[in-house]
């Protein structure tokens, strides 16, 4: 049984903000308190995407400092997430060999073509079972290779993320599974490291290690983190380390009949298997294997998600027109329905800047009238997200044999009410939102199974929905939204 005084700190770093929270369970019911909060995005230098790890360093340490104020002698773990796919590489005495590279950033452009050249396509999925993107980790590493970049030369680790900043806490260098998953070099059939692909790509093998799986214990915070923090020899335990598994994990969701959507920056879209699925559909469809909690596997699609409106944002707010996003929401609404769409998975709605440019350009491009209001802009973007969903939902039908009535949205894109309505209008399923904060409750549900106060999953999600409202959206007028899907379809590619 818990005790309601222990605290789990959450760290949870996503790609627009990071935050250390606080997580409470008295056995019954789950509470959050925020302690920090950061922003977070790519830093350009001399026309090179990086993230800006050691001032995320800093924030960490200042976020747990201020839990170590707050909450002393109560704090009984620390776990921490990150997106997927960035790393670092490190020498062998264990120093940074170069700022991480931002997924976004440009050297991975066309490398995917010059991979399939050493390896066909069709071989890397069936050693990794994951979906093609060329910020893949495989891919960033490979661009290293035809780069002839020397830190391949003197790297003796290759740490994602969260492995690093562990490493940083902790002193432990291992790759836990969830975010291994994501980096398409592990063969979720061996269970191991794909190391015939990763040789044939010419990448070096050695600075594979060790793979743990979520809820291990890496060991006590390093003295001088403790030092710093306040905090003393607390545990830092991995829990899916890669934030859409500690998501997943808090889905209060029956995982035989649901799917689930974590919306944010990326729209995740999938079902939980307790085996990968890898065959031609998966291929054909451009689905992914991403690793779980208890030994499960996401069988999901990456969308590009919500940061189509995130860029809209940023390009008029260096405009000086600031719009908040409750506000895009309304002008959004506000606008016709039914108007231009956008497949959101083109590539060149990748990098940043100018999205409203690039829309318009792909509806140019397609025989479509672009949209001419920023209302107009976000409509599009939002509609189009809803017909992905769609399609990948039909996806997910097939490869399970069952229709799957209920979605799931968790995440903070689960407070975008128009888009969660138009979620349940264009796929035709029950919508049901919330958590919001579950990448955060996954994490600490990941902790207190580690520690022996929540048995297993089922157990927490239950604890979850016991402690969170969740609301429902029944899907209205689908007729109308055959004509709209039939013209989505012709604009995938």
């Amino acid at each position: 049984m818990a005790n309601a005084d222990q605290v789990y700190l959450a760290v949870d770093l996503g790609a627009e903000s990071g935050r250390v929270v606080a997580g409470r369970f008295d056995g019954v019911r789950m509470v959050l308190e925020e302690v920090h909060r950061f922003p977070n995005g790519p830093v350009n230098v001399r026309g090179t995407l990086h993230w800006d790890v050691l001032r995320l360093w800093s924030d960490i340490q200042a976020g747990l400092a201020k839990a170590g104020d707050r909450y002393g002698q109560q704090v009984a773990g620390i776990g921490l997430d990150t997106w997927g796919v960035d790393f670092g590489l490190l020498s062998a005495d264990g120093a940074l060999l170069g700022n991480p590279y931002h997924y976004r950033d440009s050297r991975t452009d066309g490398v995917m073509e010059a991979a399939f050249e050493r390896v066909p396509r069709e071989e890397v999925f069936a050693r990794t079972g994951i979906q093609f993107m060329q910020f893949n980790s495989l891919f960033q590493l490979f661009a290293m290779v035809e780069a002839g970049s020397p830190m391949l030369d003197v790297a003796q680790t290759f740490l994602n993320m969260p492995d690093l900043l562990n490493f940083w806490l902790t002193g432990r260098k291992v790759s836990e599974f969830t975010i291994a998953t994501t980096t398409q070099c592990y063969d979720p059939r061996a269970g191991d490291w794909a190391y015939a692909l990763i040789e044939a790509l010419g990448i070096p093998t050695a600075i594979f290690g060790e793979i743990v799986p979520p809820g291990t214990v890496l060991g006590p915070l390093l003295s001088s983190v403790a030092s710093e923090t306040g905090l003393g020899a607390v545990p830092v335990i991995a829990p899916a380390t890669h934030d859409t598994g500690s998501a997943v994990a808090a889905v209060p969701m029956d995982p035989e009949d649901a799917i689930y959507l974590s919306s944010g920056t990326w729209s995740l879209m999938g079902v939980e298997s307790k085996t990968p699925i890898i065959n031609d559909d998966m291929l054909r469809w451009n689905l992914t294997n991403e690793g779980g909690v208890g030994g499960t596997f996401r069988i999901l699609k990456n969308i590009m998600g919500l940061w189509l409106v995130q860029e809209c944002r940023r390009e008029w707010q260096r405009a000086g027109e600031d719009h908040g996003y409750g506000e895009m929401v309304d002008m959004a609404a506000a606008a016709p329905a039914f108007g231009p769409l956008i497949w959101p998975g083109d590539d060149s709605f990748l990098a940043p800047g100018d999205m409203t440019v690039r829309m318009a350009a792909f509806c140019e491009r397609t025989g479509q009238a672009p949209p001419t209001t920023k209302g107009a802009f976000l409509r599009c973007a939002l509609e189009s997200l809803a017909l992905e969903y769609r399609w990948v939902a039909g996806c997910l039908d097939e490869l399970t044999g069952k229709h799957l009535g209920t979605i799931h949205i968790i995440g903070g894109g689960a407070q975008n009410r128009l888009l969660n309505q138009l979620a349940a209008d264009a796929t035709g399923r029950t919508v049901v939102t919330g958590p919001i904060e579950a990448t955060a409750l996954g994490n600490v549900l990941v902790q207190a199974m580690a520690l022996g106060h929540i048995g297993s999953v089922a157990e927490g999600r239950e604890v979850i929905k016991a402690s969170f409202d969740l609301e429902t959206y029944e899907p209205q007028d689908t007729a109308a939204w055959d004509e709209a899907y039939a013209r989505y379809v012709k604009l995938r590619v």
